[in-house]
């Protein structure tokens, strides 16, 4: 667990919140992760992780889902409740699923991203990441290029101390 005063991170271990993480990925995505989809990550605990961010209230503010394959981390969904957003939320949560990966000896991580979504883009390349492929017209509505971002620099996380 990571936090500070105003929030928590934690490494999911039960479906307690997983009707919060449905509704958030359904806010934040036009094709979101069923409630199936999310419960399967949660029953392969020895792959995927979910790290999920709280408030003081123990709200969820945001949630990371990924998956630990030998010496890779893949960045399945991320989401931050809109009303939070633009509030380094996604980069602390983030950060945290970095040191974890870097601590488990991953030292590269993968994620796609719609070719539109400016924002995350930005965030992605001040981690660390850098556009190494395209997936044309990968995402459906509406269709739109994927690209594939990798990082090969998650060693650097293990000392970090920022949350």
């Amino acid at each position: 667990m990571d936090g500070g005063s105003e929030y928590t991170i934690s490494r999911l271990q039960k479906d307690e919140s997983l009707e919060d993480i449905v509704q958030l990925e359904a806010a934040s995505f036009s094709s979101p992760w069923s409630r199936e989809m999310l419960a399967r990550e949660l029953r392969n605990p020895d792959v995927a992780r979910v790290y999920v961010l709280r408030n003081r209230d123990r709200a969820l503010l945001a949630f990371c889902a990924c998956w630990f394959i030998v010496d890779e981390l893949h960045i399945n969904t991320l989401a931050v409740r809109p009303e939070v957003r633009r509030r380094g939320l996604a980069t602390k949560l983030l950060r945290f699923a970095f040191r974890e990966a870097a601590a488990a000896g991953i030292r590269r991580a993968t994620l796609e991203v719609r070719r539109s979504n400016d924002t995350a883009l930005r965030l992605y390349e001040r981690l660390g990441f850098q556009v190494q492929a395209v997936r044309p017209n990968y995402y459906s509505h509406p269709v739109e290029d994927g690209l594939i971002l990798w990082s090969h620099e998650l060693d650097v996380f293990k000392a970090d101390p920022q949350p």
